[in-house]
């Protein structure tokens, strides 16, 4: 049944009256969705226009229906003047109005995160450290107790694995290393051709893509194709408690989930750097003959700029380097939280740090080849 008070009551009205001590709001009739809708500007104008030394009023006598939107006025009104006054208003309107303040108290904000700190950074790093580690030394034990564990070691997976990360990956790695030879030929031949010496790009492409670029662009395919895969997959095992089950059966998750697909990458990758030394030179090659050098020439070139320990040297890098991919995908994988966005920052962590340590080791082997004079 309708309130017949409510149902009979005028619309909601204001009358403003300024004193000496202040100002007093008279509200009357239904203060509801419509009236508080209607009467918002003029009450939010006379509370901010007060100036907060003088003091606010809400006169509730004549209102005859109150409701949240009633009292969400007058606390509004309340909070742009810094305080009021609130009079003659009914008991039921008194408890109205304080559930609605109890409902407008802001929530207590979270305390702020802890500051980064570089002793912070050097622990992190430490643990990251040990945790590589730990994953190397048990990679070690799984490969010296493979021979007792030939059951576990299934040639079909490792010819699997070395699809996925090699055979299909071909037309990028392709498609990368004859752009690359192209663009970088175009590039280094614009400053060579002011003196004269554009025919030293072949020189020039041939030893970059054999010691550095070819194993290093490889390895950046494979983490981002296959590094992210396996910890990927490993992290959906591990979050759907398959590797649980594996170790409760008795079976080594290292010697049968990560062993394969170590191997796996470590033999694509020499394969994946090579084809993409080969086709990055045909990219050079296509540049200077668009330059006028006959094909004899450049050939010429590169049989007297690169050496056989250069190719040798740079095989050996691209087979380190997917061992590095390999296994920090493995690894990432192994260390998957729970739910489904741990899969996703898995695979995350597995291209970032495969990318990062390739550098790191890449930079490494710089100085090491330049010490031994290789």
């Amino acid at each position: 049944m309708a309130d017949p008070i409510g149902t009979q009551a005028p619309p909601a009205s204001l009358r403003i009256a300024r004193g000496p001590d202040g100002t007093s709001l008279t509200f009357a009739g239904r203060l509801d969705a419509v009236g508080a809708a209607r009467l918002w500007g003029p009450t939010m104008d006379a509370a901010r226009r007060l100036p907060p030394a003088e003091s606010l009023v809400l006169n509730l006598a004549e209102v005859s229906l109150c409701d949240t939107a009633g009292a969400a006025l007058l606390l509004a009104a309340e909070a742009a003047h810094g305080g009021a006054v609130i009079q003659a208003a009914a008991p039921q309107m008194r408890t109205l109005i304080e559930r609605v303040r109890q409902a407008r108290v802001p929530p207590v904000p979270a305390p702020p995160p802890p500051a980064w700190t570089y002793a912070q950074a050097l622990a992190g790093g430490i643990t990251a450290a040990a945790d590589g580690l730990a994953f190397l030394g048990e990679a070690l034990v799984a490969i010296a107790r493979a021979p007792l564990r030939r059951r576990l070691l299934r040639f079909a997976d490792f010819l699997r694995y070395a699809d996925q990360a090699g055979v299909r990956a071909l037309p990028l790695v392709v498609l990368m290393g004859y752009l690359i030879g192209l663009i970088l030929a175009f590039q280094s031949a614009v400053p060579l051709r002011a003196f004269g010496a554009d025919l030293y790009v072949a020189n020039l492409v041939s030893i970059s893509l054999l010691r550095e670029l070819g194993p290093l662009l490889a390895a950046v395919i494979l983490a981002g194709r296959t590094g992210s895969a396996y910890a990927a997959e490993i992290g959906t095992m591990k979050v759907n408690e398959e590797i649980s089950a594996l170790v409760t059966m008795g079976i080594d998750p290292m010697t049968m989930l990560v062993l394969p697909r170590l191997a796996a990458a470590m033999l694509v990758m020499p394969a994946m750097a090579l084809l993409l030394e080969l086709v990055g030179l045909l990219g050079m090659l296509t540049v200077m003959i668009g330059f006028g050098y006959t094909p004899e020439q450049i050939i010429g070139q590169v049989k007297h700029a690169a050496t056989l320990k250069d190719l040798i040297g740079g095989l050996f890098k691209a087979l380190c380097f997917g061992a590095v991919v390999g296994a920090i995908g493995c690894r990432s994988g192994l260390r998957t939280g729970l739910g489904p966005r741990a899969v996703g920052g898995a695979a995350t962590n597995a291209v970032v740090g495969g990318i990062v340590a390739t550098i790191m080791l890449d930079g490494l082997f710089a100085v090491f080849f330049f010490r031994v004079g290789l």
